[in-house]
């Protein structure tokens, strides 16, 4: 758990696949963004019960976010949904892939405002053709990004060995994160530990280099 001044920051894994499910509740105002359902509807919501400890406020759901729309990361959002009424956002491209109505079409550079924080979508074509990352720009620390897919400790996402998908994941993944955020962000990836921008940023040359 991130305990931020504003902001605190949940997450467990599910699934035999080592999903991260996370929560970020606004500590003032008790406002709460998910970010990917992924599995195990009741390991979430024992998540939001605990994340109602965070705040002296009455909790709500504002939003569940997809970060693409891969079925590893969707297996609990019609439960979740179903349990809880709140609206859904997804990168648009990844839309119909996904069963569950979408409140929210994210695209590149969307701003969604919430009571005490507000969160930033980068749009990163190639995992999947609408994959977003979600940005947390805390005013008393480094930036929080949740990337979904699309960037690992180590490289990017899996594009299939396709070359077109890897150069635009790579490109937006340089573009739109490296050249757009400091060392010091925190990369919240949607599977296993995170890292830092500043620990892969001396690598993105040996990953072009590689094709992978």
């Amino acid at each position: 758990m991130d305990t931020l001044q504003d902001l605190t920051i949940r997450s467990i894994s599910v699934s035999e696949m080592d999903n991260n499910v996370y929560l970020l509740t606004a500590r003032e105002t008790g406002a709460q963004v998910l970010i990917d359902a992924a599995d195990d509807a009741a390991g979430i919501m024992q998540l939001l019960k605990d994340g109602a400890a965070d705040t002296p406020a009455e909790p709500k759901l504002a939003l569940v976010v997809t970060t693409h729309s891969h079925w590893d990361h969707v297996r609990a959002l019609a439960d979740v949904v179903g349990h809880t009424k709140a609206r859904t956002a997804a990168g648009t491209e990844d839309v119909p892939d996904i069963a569950v109505p979408t409140d929210v079409e994210l695209d590149h550079g969307d701003i969604r405002n919430f009571a005490g924080f507000d969160l930033e979508a980068i749009k990163l074509r190639g995992h999947t053709p609408g994959s977003v990352a979600l940005l947390y720009r805390d005013p008393h620390g480094p930036p929080h990004l949740f990337t979904g897919d699309s960037l690992f400790p180590g490289g990017v996402g899996n594009t299939q060995g396709d070359a077109s998908r890897f150069e635009s994941l790579l490109n937006d993944v340089a573009e739109r994160i490296f050249n757009y955020l400091p060392d010091d962000t925190i990369v919240h990836p949607g599977h296993g530990k995170g890292t830092t921008l500043g620990a892969e940023r001396p690598h993105l040359h040996e990953w072009r280099s590689r094709g992978w």
